[in-house]
């Protein structure tokens, strides 16, 4: 029998959109090794928007400015749309706050980051304590890479950082340790 025309068809149910997960990945990235690269795409593969917070750290004396390494991350990551990237400015739980984000990633490459990791996370749980963190470990291949290791290697030889950076990141150790005349 056929429905009279006048009758109402079952509207479906509204589908329940829940807000996007996002996360931030907070260091210096002096430079942006492919060890951060790889812990970042980990990242994106369990949240919607992973922002790669890009911190001044005048105590470590960076190699780059943080306009350089904001523009070397930006370049190195502009294949993977689920990553953004942004200057840190202040506390990390207040810039994920800002942007609505409900975990900080670290990554862990080896036991001896373990206590720092540990203390950090503890702290940022008292300030925030609706914000998780996770911990990521990177691959193998990139399990020992380091920006310390990264700038030591690139001082002494700087063809040996390729294995450990991106391609546009070479191109920028090169440029910066030309310039500082430190090349080999």
């Amino acid at each position: 029998m056929a429905s009279p025309k006048n009758a109402t068809e079952p509207t479906p149910a509204p589908r329940q959109t829940r807000p996007p997960r996002i996360a931030v990945y907070p260091g210096t990235f002096d430079p942006l090794t492919l060890g951060h690269i790889d812990v970042l795409r980990r990242a994106c593969r369990l949240f919607d928007k992973v922002i790669l917070a890009v911190a001044p750290s005048g105590e470590k004396k960076p190699l780059f400015s943080l306009d350089e390494r904001l523009d070397m991350a930006r370049e190195a990551l502009a294949d993977l749309p689920a990553a953004g990237v942004e200057p840190l400015h202040g506390l990390t739980v207040f810039m994920a706050r800002k942007h609505g984000a409900v975990t900080l990633i670290r990554g862990l490459r080896k036991f001896s980051d373990f206590e720092f990791e540990f203390d950090l996370a503890h702290t940022n749980r008292l300030l925030a304590p609706d914000i998780e963190t996770i911990v990521l470990m990177p691959s193998n291949e990139q399990f020992c890479t380091s920006s310390t290791f990264v700038k030591e290697i690139a001082l002494h030889d700087i063809s040996k950082t390729a294995p450990f950076v991106t391609p546009c990141v070479l191109r920028r150790l090169r440029e910066k340790l030309a310039a500082k005349g430190t090349t080999k």
